[in-house]
Parts: C-alpha cells; sequence; structure tokens
C-alpha cells in the first residue's frame, strides 16, 4: 500500500511551484455558507418599529402624551439590539475574511458598521429635539420624533438589504478565494521594477496576515481531511473487500498531502516575502534617516552662511557711513581751502 501510495504522487518541481499560484492552492469546496437567518430576524425586528412609528397615534390614542417617551424608549432598545447585531455582524465579516475573501470582508466590514452608525445617529437627533423642545414650533414633538425614527429605521433596513444581498452574493461564488487574486503579483519572481512591488506596504502586509490566516485554516481543514481519509483507509484495510477502493482512497489520500505540502510550501514563501518586505521598509526608513541627517547639515550650513553675509552685510554698512563722514568731510575741507584763498586773494588786492 505504502508503494501504492507513492507511486500516485507526482513529482513537484520546486521551481516552478509558485508560478501558477491559483492552480497550486487548494480548493475552496469546504467553504461554508453564511446564514442570513439572523439578518432576516434584524429586518423583522426593524418593520415592527416602523409599525410602531406609523401607527403610534392609534396605538396611544388614550394617552397621546406618551408617545413621544415610548418612541425614544423603543429607539434606546433599538440602539442596544444593533449594538449586539453589530458584533454579530462583525463575526460573520471575520469568519468571510478567514475563508479567503480578504476584499469581500473589507467591503462587508464597511457595511457592517452603518446599521450602528445610523441608529446612533439617529438617538442623537432625538436627544437634540427633546432639548429644543420649547423653540419647536412649526412641529409637535411627537410628530419629530416620528419622523427622524421614521427616517433611522428606513436607512437601517436599506443596509440590511445591501448586506443580506452581499452574503447572498458569497453564498452563491464558486471561484477561489480573491486573497489570492490580489496577493499572485506580489507572490511573482523578482523583476526590474521590483521596488514599484512594494508601494503600498500596509495594505501589502494587511493582505498576506490575511493570505497567513486562510492558509492556516486550510491547514487545518486539510489535516482533520487527511486523518479522516486515513481512518477510511484503515477501515477498508481491515474489512479487505477489495483492491479498488483502497486504490481510490490511495490516489484521494496523496492528492490531499500533496495539497497540504504545497500550502505549506507557499506558506514558507509568503513569510519569505513577509520578511523581504519588512527588510525593503528598513532599508527605505534607513536612507530616510541619511536624507534627513544631510538635510540637518545642510540647514546647518545655511544658517552659518546666513550669520556670515550679515556680518558682511554690517561691515558694510559701516563702511558706507564712514565713506559718507569722509567725503562730507572732505567737502568742508575744501570748502575752507576755497574760502581762504578768496581772503588772501582779497587781502593781496587791498594791499595793492
Amino acid at each position: 500500500m505504502a508503494h501504492a501510495t507513492s507511486s500516485s504522487v507526482p513529482a513537484v518541481d520546486e521551481n516552478s511551484l509558485f508560478v501558477d499560484l491559483l492552480h497550486e492552492a487548494p480548493l475552496s469546496s469546504h467553504r461554508q455558507p453564511r446564514s442570513i437567518f439572523g439578518s432576516i430576524l434584524y429586518c423583522i425586528l426593524l418593520a415592527s418599529c416602523v409599525v410602531v412609528v406609523v401607527a403610534a397615534r392609534w396605538i396611544f390614542f388614550l394617552t397621546p402624551e406618551l408617545i413621544p417617551a415610548m418612541i425614544c424608549s423603543c429607539n434606546v432598545i433599538l440602539l442596544v439590539i444593533t449594538g449586539i447585531f453589530q458584533q454579530y455582524l462583525v463575526y460573520q465579516v471575520k469568519k468571510v475574511r478567514l475563508q479567503g475573501y480578504y476584499m469581500f470582508s473589507e467591503k462587508l466590514k464597511h457595511i457592517a458598521r452603518l446599521p450602528f452608525a445610523a441608529t446612533a445617529y439617529g438617538t442623537a437627533l432625538m436627544l437634540l429635539i427633546c432639548v429644543w423642545q420649547p423653540y419647536l414650533q412649526m412641529l409637535s414633538v411627537s410628530t419629530l420624533l416620528r419622523i427622524v425614527m421614521f427616517a433611522e429605521v428606513v436607512g437601517v433596513g436599506c443596509f440590511m438589504s445591501v448586506y443580506i444581498g452581499c452574503i447572498h452574493q458569497y453564498n452563491s461564488l464558486n471561484g477561489q478565494p480573491d486573497i489570492l487574486k490580489s496577493l499572485y503579483s506580489a507572490l511573482q519572481p523578482s523583476s526590474s521594477l521590483e521596488e514599484l512591488r512594494y508601494h503600498d506596504g500596509g495594505r501589502l502586509s494587511d493582505q498576506q496576515m490575511a493570505l497567513l490566516q486562510y492558509q492556516r485554516e486550510n491547514l487545518h481543514y486539510l489535516s482533520e481531511e487527511v486523518l479522516r481519509l486515513q481512518e477510511l483507509l484503515s477501515k477498508y484495510q481491515r474489512a479487505d473487500d477489495g483492491a479498488t477502493p483502497q486504490v481510490d482512497l490511495a490516489h484521494l489520500l496523496a492528492a490531499r498531502d500533496q495539497e497540504l505540502r504545497a500550502l505549506s510550501a507557499e506558506m514558507n514563501q509568503v513569510h519569505a516575502e513577509i520578511r523581504l518586505a519588512r527588510n525593503l521598509i528598513a532599508e527605505r526608513d534607513s536612507e530616510i534617516q541619511q536624507i534627513r541627517l544631510t538635510n540637518n547639515k545642510y540647514v546647518e550650513e545655511n544658517e552659518r552662511l546666513r550669520a556670515i553675509l550679515g556680518e558682511w552685510s554690517s561691515r558694510a554698512a559701516k563702511l558706507e557711513r564712514a565713506l559718507e563722514a569722509e567725503k562730507v568731510s572732505t567737502m568742508e575741507l575744501q570748502k575752507r581751502i576755497s574760502e581762504q584763498r578768496s581772503q588772501s586773494s582779497s587781502q593781496v588786492g587791498d594791499e595793492r
């Protein structure tokens, strides 16, 4: 039997193991569909809230003064239930992410936050209406509260409809997980444009973490599958009902074992890619530090040159002032000389 198992396993070329990741990756046939039962129950709760808001005048026709209090109480209860239900949605999104649908889970993660956010905004608006109640003259407080809660419930219902549609789309998917396609280019052999492969380090690290989680789930599933097939194989061996079932199980077990080895090698490759990305980030950080040090040196040199320039400017200003004073003194001296000459010439004329 060991000979049959080893002969049924095809040789795997390590150099071409990652040439086509989408074909080497294990099948996602064990993907579990997500339930929409909780979402439908929540939509039924929203529908009941709409009924209460619309029929509040007829429900509380005997005590209309209780309408604002009842609407606010219903909204607070809806807020608490929505907060609890959001944890359920986060759990669903996490399960979708673990199945390898990273892009899909990112879209669902944003949608899952909207119902609680809309309910919180509606509650805050109701609080503002209650606070500014004495200054509201256009409509009654009960009417404003009913309008706000109706708009809030309708908005949350629209968000839940989108979420249910996305879950239904997820349950009907038949292809490979999108995390494999999103990281396919990052797992390619290095090229001359290797630096461009890590232009978005944060997103790539997040995707690689999602891929590792998906591979861990696949490893767990494949390990259980191998154990189950080994148990079936041992049962067929003990029963000794013929060689055909044993050969089929041997082929299936060998295929699962090959997938398990390929997935383990793929995880090692992804770890190597993560280490390479971290090394590149560290190199970029060191280059940035060197650039900053060089920039600081240039700044210091610029400050020194500015100080020298200021000193020379002050010296030039002093020299200009000294030159102006020298010119003034020269002009005064020339004036005195001319006066003395005129005086001496006049004295000579008088003597004659």
